[in-house]
């Protein structure tokens, strides 16, 4: 392991956090505080929960915020409370990331994503392995983080996207958003996957694991190819169980999804290099200590 660095003491204290709805659970803050302590660094990063992007805008606001983590509800609302967009961010139509530059009148808060990063990654990984490169992608959900997975599906080169939601008209919203950049098929159902002429070869999942239940997506599944959850509470969730039933389909849960994002908003916030073994030292004895009380 890499020894601790020295305290950089040109540095302020830096106030981050991941601010949304119903995620005491989250473990961004066993993941980013570890990295921060790596470094020596005086920042923190915390917890904000609420119902309203607006309840938090005064830490948004104060001079030591250094930056967060956006999650649902406020990934499409918290852009009232930046200066800019990356182009990515915009074109998503959602932001994760919120980083920080300069002090003061000249303090710029830039909205990113990477969330669509992250998964990137993770999908030409397996490409690369595998030396296959996947003909149709389906994603499950049409909230902000589908549209970090559909956009990092075109991104990879995936020429037919596919986008089912309980919800057609959501759906069909963000299918319209996104035709002037590349072209998604809105399906009316999974059940309907069974009439296409190639199932989907990449598969990601981006609503609750609560929701689900595994038989739902017993039959979405073709010969072989690459199953993420972004769901992690819990780990193992409904879809992934499903696909792992499947010979030749490899599966990526949502810890290493949100890991995979985590590591790029750190590069972002502290320009340096995520320590990653740290990191997942940090999540799994956080782990390990939550099966000890459960």
């Amino acid at each position: 392991m890499t020894e601790l660095m020295s305290m950089d003491n040109t540095l302020s204290p830096k106030s981050f956090y991941i601010f949304g709805s119903g995620i005491s659970f989250s473990i961004s803050p066993t993941i980013h505080n570890a990295g921060f302590q790596h470094y020596n660094l005086p920042y923190t990063y915390e917890i904000r929960e609420s119902p309203s992007i607006h309840d938090v805008a005064h830490l948004i606001g104060d001079s030591k915020f250094g930056g967060g983590s956006v999650t649902m509800p406020h990934k499409l609302q918290v852009d009232k409370y930046c200066t800019n967009q990356t182009v990515t961010a915009r074109t998503i139509g959602a932001i994760n990331t919120l980083v920080v530059r300069g002090e003061g009148n000249e303090r710029i808060i830039t909205g990113d994503n990477t969330d669509w990063s992250g998964l990137y990654n993770i999908i030409t990984s397996y490409t690369t392995k595998g030396s296959r490169q996947p003909k149709a992608g389906l994603v499950i959900g049409a909230g902000g983080a589908s549209r970090a997975a559909l956009y990092a599906m075109h991104r990879v080169g995936i020429p037919k996207i596919f986008l089912v939601n309980r919800t057609s008209k959501t759906a069909d919203k963000v299918r319209a958003d996104f035709e002037s950049v590349f072209d998604i098929e809105v399906l009316p159902g999974l059940a309907s996957l069974k009439e296409l002429p190639q199932l989907p070869d990449v598969i990601i999942g981006t609503i609750p694991a609560d929701v689900t239940s595994e038989e739902q997506f017993s039959s979405i599944f073709g010969s072989q190819g690459l199953c993420i959850d972004m769901a992690y509470q819990p780990r193992q969730t409904p879809l992934l169980t499903a696909a792992q039933r499947q010979q030749g389909w490899n599966t990526v849960t949502g810890v290493e999804v949100l890991l995979a994002q985590a590591y790029d908003q750190f590069e972002l916030w502290t320009a340096r290099s995520a320590p990653r073994g740290v990191i997942e030292d940090a999540v799994a004895a956080h782990e390990r200590e939550k099966a000890k009380l459960a």
